[in-house]
């Protein structure tokens, strides 16, 4: 009877015991025998924003071959209008340019100064007043050959300066003007201000001294303005204009 009771308990005991090893054993078997197998992919790399939004570094060109520059002297600055070298004469207060070939420090714009004179580097001071373009030019090439190797001078007038006409009588400013290339008696009145509300515009004349004397030279000043008929007169330095 023992023995019957002691093999009653210990098939109970090993049945409410079964449940608890199947458990156990399902935690250690895999649910999914492939997967556990198989590695996990690795993961691609995120992509760099600053790299894929950069946009494409263009190519540098190669540089130009270099240019041959032709042995031929620099194209000379343009004189003032009407200015002839051969001809005009240089004055006081007038602006020159000299150019020499090939020496950029010796070249520029040059005022005449009140005594007549110029400063140039390497010559000094030359005279410039009374002599044409062209002499001066020739002048500083001379002086120059002491210093350079067959020197190329070119002398333009930019600026006439020294030749001045005379406003008289009713014009809003009276006195001297400087009187530029083709000035017409209009310009000049317009220089002095225009007239004033009391001129004469019909009765307008300019003096102008010829071998010693006096010439008077008619100028319709309201013909001008209505039909442009500027009557062909020319202002030359020193003249007058004498306005009623």
């Amino acid at each position: 009877m023992t023995a019957l009771f002691s093999n009653m308990f210990c098939t109970m005991l090993s049945i409410s015991l079964l449940p608890a090893g199947i458990g156990m054993a399902a935690q250690q078997v895999p649910t999914n025998p492939v997967q556990s197998a198989t590695p996990a992919p690795a993961q691609a790399a995120a992509p760099d924003p600053a790299q894929s939004n950069a946009p494409a570094q263009p190519q540098t060109p190669p540089p130009a071959p270099a240019q041959t520059v032709p042995n031929t002297p620099p194209p000379v600055r343009p004189s003032a209008a009407n200015v002839t070298p051969t001809t005009y004469i240089i004055g006081p207060d007038d602006s020159i340019g000299i150019t020499v070939w090939r020496e950029p420090t010796l070249s520029g714009t040059f005022p005449v100064r009140p005594d007549g004179m110029i400063s140039l580097a390497l010559v000094g001071d030359i005279m410039a007043s009374g002599r044409t373009p062209e002499d001066l030019g020739v002048d500083i090439t001379a002086r120059l050959k002491k210093f350079l190797t067959d020197p190329t001078v070119a002398v333009t007038v930019l600026a006439v300066n020294s030749k001045k006409i005379f406003v008289l009588g009713e014009v809003a400013h009276v006195g001297p003007i400087p009187l530029t290339i083709t000035m017409n008696p209009l310009q000049a009145i317009s220089a002095a201000g225009g007239l004033t509300p009391y001129a004469n515009k019909t009765h307008i004349y300019i003096l102008r001294g010829e071998q010693g004397k006096q010439k008077k030279i008619p100028f319709d000043y309201k013909k001008a303005i209505k039909d442009g008929n500027l009557q062909n007169v020319v202002l030359l330095p020193g003249d007058t204009i004498v306005v009623p």
